[in-house]
């Protein structure tokens, strides 16, 4: 897809971008990403008038590991000669090399996932093996989110800091298939996915996060998880009820909370600026 286009589909973001018109979510803010929860990103994607954007049910290359980027996306349909050939002799023109399965790995920029829809198929399907995995990982630092196969899955295994998820892995390679777009719309499961969209898979689940919401996930999350580590200390303290925690909190205890933050700043999973600016907005 054209820059153009992907900048008239992403309206809503107002940063910086990448030459192909991705929205360049900051570095910052996908570091803070990681220790969000799944939980916490939907609430808010959800309440934002976004509630597709999770899909589940992914075997993954390090399981219990965080993956967060922001997707480079490429969608693949069954062979139909006429079109692959239009599109083998326009990427010639482009300059692109080798089988076009190569060719969004060549584009792939440090934190990006690359994000692939390859319907599902099994059976001379995988869209990668082990060499191509050693290029994705090289390129990126990240691993991949493919609705698809992969193949040589012990030595995806071994490729360093390779979290990734797919439906299932398969000896054979892909065949009867063609890119169809790269950096265009796809649909993973029930979520349609657009390049830019920042990624953070844990566990079995990943949800895709509209870029001009990303700071939204990570600034609510983060209150979320600094309220969750209070809450949790001061019910082992014996402090507080379960009752009175579950609830919504008295001034006592919002006051609590806020001495709390200022007393442990240092020693808080949240950047010291973060909770400065939440001090400010205490009303006592």
């Amino acid at each position: 897809m054209e820059r153009e286009e992907i900048i008239t589909l992403t309206p809503d973001w107002e940063g910086e971008r990448f030459p192909d018109g991705r929205p360049k979510v900051p570095d910052d803010i996908l570091k803070r990403m990681r220790q969000i929860s799944l939980e916490q990103a939907w609430s808010v994607l959800r309440g934002a008038g976004y509630p597709h954007q999770y899909e589940k049910g992914w075997q993954n290359i390090n399981p219990g590991e965080v993956l967060v980027g922001r997707a480079l996306t490429a969608q693949y349909m069954p062979l139909r000669s006429e079109i692959r050939k239009h599109h083998e002799k326009r990427g010639a023109e482009e300059g692109r090399i080798g089988d076009m399965v190569s060719w969004p790995i060549d584009m792939l920029n440090n934190g990006d996932v690359y994000v692939a829809d390859s319907y599902g198929k099994v059976e001379d399907g995988p869209i990668i093996g082990d060499n191509l995995g050693t290029a994705i990982a090289a390129k990126s630092g990240n691993g991949v989110v493919f609705n698809g196969t992969v193949r040589d899955l012990d030595g995806l295994m071994e490729i360093p800091n390779f979290t990734s998820f797919f439906r299932g892995s398969h000896p054979s390679y892909q065949q009867q298939m063609m890119l169809t777009g790269i950096n265009v719309p796809i649909r993973i499961g029930p979520v349609t996915v657009l390049p830019g969209d920042v990624v953070l898979g844990k566990l079995d689940g990943v949800i895709f996060i509209p870029p001009h919401l990303a700071e939204k996930v990570v600034k609510t999350g983060e209150l979320v998880l600094l309220r969750d580590r209070f809450g949790h200390q001061r019910l082992r303290e014996g402090k507080y009820t379960p009752g009175q925690i579950d609830a919504r909190w008295t001034d006592e205890i919002e006051r609590d909370f806020s001495e709390w933050m200022e007393s442990n700043m240092d020693d808080l999973p949240v950047p010291r600026e973060e909770i400065q600016e939440l001090l400010k907005t205490r009303t006592w």
